[in-house]
């Protein structure tokens, strides 16, 4: 398929949003013996109404949304504890998250043809406009009080990318560059939280699935560059450390 080809110059472990949902849900079950409806779900992705690559929500039960603009998980502390409490007796908890970035049929980045729309749009919308921000010098520390009641979560994000903001700018291509700092941030996040709530999880094990959406247009399937997979054991009495699964053979052969 050449969006295949467009996709993977960018992002070349790429695969389709259906393959990482049967690969992973897969390896949970035959590896882990994770019984999937006693799986709860959460996701940190960004709120935009293109980001429903996989069909986790459908296999795994009442996604719980940490996510916000840009993906960040604006729920915080409260919102992570509150998700450790709401785990089925006997299950596990799953947290899915990352960024996402459009791709146009012709292989621009940043930008994509949404569904029912012939016009190409930014995407992800919130993470090209304080691109744009970045490049226009604007500061965002200097927002009136009143923009930041009413647009908390774009003031956050641009903050949180602010140290990041000259790598950003300099980089041979600054719109991926953004979308991949923006992983950098989610990432560190969520495992904050998570071992921040670690003695609020009455389960034995959290699962963190990590990457990058690609959302391509509507006559295609989008993509998920996966960065990083997880298992945190709650019982173990090590220090904090989430233990990846990506060196498993049993994830190399997927």
């Amino acid at each position: 398929m050449a969006i295949t080809k467009k996709v993977t110059a960018y992002y070349p472990n790429a695969k389709s949003g259906d393959d990482i949902t049967e690969s992973y849900l897969t390896l949970l079950e035959k590896e882990y013996n994770s019984d999937l409806k006693k799986m709860l779900f959460a996701t940190s992705v960004c709120s935009d109404d293109v980001n429903v690559s996989t069909d986790f929500r459908r296999v795994l039960s009442r996604p719980f949304t940490m996510g916000g603009l840009g993906g960040l998980p604006y729920s915080g502390f409260t919102g992570m504890v509150a998700f450790s409490h709401h785990i089925p007796d006997g299950g596990d908890a799953f947290i899915f998250y990352g960024p996402h970035i459009g791709i146009t049929d012709e292989g621009e980045l940043g930008r994509m043809r949404r569904i029912g729309q012939k016009r190409l749009t930014n995407s992800c919308g919130a993470l090209m406009l304080a691109l744009e921000r970045f490049q226009s010098d604007d500061d965002v520390d200097t927002y009136v009080p009143q923009s930041v009641h009413y647009d908390y979560q774009q003031i956050q994000l641009e903050q949180t990318l602010m140290p990041f903001k000259n790598k950003i700018l300099t980089a041979d291509n600054p719109k991926k560059a953004i979308t991949d700092y923006t992983y950098t941030a989610i990432d560190k996040q969520i495992k904050k939280l998570v071992s921040m709530s670690l003695n609020e999880f009455h389960c034995e094990r959290i699962f963190l699935l990590g990457g990058v959406i690609i959302n391509t247009s509507e006559e295609y399937n989008d993509y998920v560059d996966i960065r990083n997979f997880d298992v945190i054991e709650t019982k173990s009495l090590e220090p904090f450390k989430p233990k990846s699964i990506l060196e498993l053979d049993a994830f190399k052969n997927l």
